[in-house]
């Protein structure tokens, strides 16, 4: 089964995306475009407490538009021009929609990200900025295995 490259621009799953989340189910494996660190995990439950549900997009833009804006969910309206790459599970809070813009995205399918969280002050209008510490992003490439599930081969 392939999938579109691109995923539609939707709040909610693609039918594509969630007859290959059915497939890898079945086959007992569940592939991800998009995973965090603990470190961010805990990261999130914090804000989520703070600002309730969140939402991440990846613009690809200049100064900070390489590192992940984490948003109270709706603050950034997403559009055609946005792919939502999936859903961050984190126990104990809403999941959290991870959006990147579609420009980036071209640049970027054929890799795997990791939200991580190290020390410093990102920009000033992902939320967890006060905190002292800012999102970024870790990459590798995506296995065979992954880009075939993803219908990227």
């Amino acid at each position: 089964m392939t999938t579109p490259e691109v995923p539609t621009a939707s709040h909610e799953p693609a039918a594509a995306e969630a007859a290959q989340a059915a497939t890898q189910a079945r086959a007992g494996t569940r592939h991800t475009r998009v995973d965090l660190t603990g470190e961010a995990a805990d990261l999130l439950r914090r804000l989520t407490d703070r600002h309730g549900r969140l939402m991440f997009h990846q613009s690809g833009g200049c100064c900070d538009g390489s590192s992940p804006m984490c948003y109270p969910l709706g603050d950034f309206l997403t559009g055609d021009s946005d792919v939502h790459l999936g859903d961050l599970v984190v126990d104990g809070i809403p999941d959290v929609p991870f959006w990147m813009s579609s420009s980036q995205y071209q640049y970027w399918k054929h890799t795997h990200l990791t939200v991580d969280v190290v020390r410093g002050r990102g920009s000033g209008f992902s939320v967890e900025a006060p905190e002292g510490v800012r999102f970024l992003i870790r990459s590798r490439l995506m296995t065979e295995e992954e880009l075939r599930a993803f219908g990227l081969l």
